[in-house]
């Protein structure tokens, strides 16, 4: 919860078939050893429900163009979690966005594989320091301990691949 907040936000938990929000007690408040602590079913047909976070705002239940993107947009992983301070973040309002969003994610990171193609590994100490001064954002990206170590071409290049895949995965998805 974040601090700055007055009262405890609960979840927001929709169902995509019936078309209905619920919101759940948080999981300090439910007893331990509760079966309900694992799952939310909906109270009307009985289906796991999306935990679509604090600030989750239901469409009208006869809004099925909203209803229907709100259910690609989960399927992808997106959902409006946050604290409730600064919100969930950027979300786009249709499929269209959407995959426009995800193309321009695969933009930067296919430009982060040109980065460690044609970046030249440190070979001296003084060439190490010089480049975690230079490059300590795209290091930091692949290692925590870049400082102590050189990171290696092909584990930037194998991160970068494997984050392309997940939005190409992603945009397969929602298309």
């Amino acid at each position: 919860m974040c601090r700055y907040a007055m009262v405890s936000y609960k979840p927001h938990y929709a169902c995509f078939n019936c078309r209905k929000t619920f919101k759940r007690r948080l999981m300090n408040d439910i007893e331990r050893g509760e079966k309900s602590v694992l799952e939310a079913k909906c109270p009307q047909c009985g289906d796991l429900m999306a935990n679509m976070g604090l600030d989750f705002e239901s469409p009208k239940k006869d809004d099925l163009k909203k209803w229907e993107h709100l259910k690609s947009l989960y399927s992808v992983g997106i959902a409006f979690h946050s604290c409730g301070c600064s919100g969930p973040g950027y979300i786009p309002n249709s499929k269209e966005k959407l995959i426009e969003y995800f193309e321009y994610l695969k933009t930067k990171y296919l430009k982060n594989i040109d980065f460690w193609r044609m970046r030249i590994e440190p070979t001296t100490k003084a060439e190490h320091d010089k480049e975690n001064q230079r490059n300590w954002v795209n290091l930091g990206t692949i290692s925590s301990n870049f400082r102590k170590e050189i990171v290696k071409n092909q584990d930037g290049i194998d991160f970068w691949l494997k984050k392309v895949q997940e939005i190409e995965s992603k945009i397969s998805l929602i298309k």
